[in-house]
């Protein structure tokens, strides 16, 4: 699923409590050679209540863990 941003340009796979995004790697192989690898967020899809409405966050497990967010009921 590709979402868009406001002027037709995707937007990034982000946390949106921490801005944590992707990582750009080496990968090396036994030979010594190296090729660019992408290290993705691992970013899930929840409710969070924000006043009296419910919206759907993207968030890293990491803030979902440390209790920075917490899913609506």
């Amino acid at each position: 699923m590709l979402m868009l941003a406001a002027f037709g340009e995707p937007m990034p796979a982000q946390c949106d409590i921490c801005g944590k995004q992707r990582q750009v790697a080496n990968r090396v192989s036994h030979s010594n050679i190296k090729t660019k690898s992408i290290q993705r967020p691992n970013l899930q899809r929840v409710h969070i209540q924000v006043g009296t409405t419910r919206r759907h966050v993207q968030v890293c497990t990491r803030c979902l863990r440390s209790g920075k967010v917490t899913k609506a009921i």
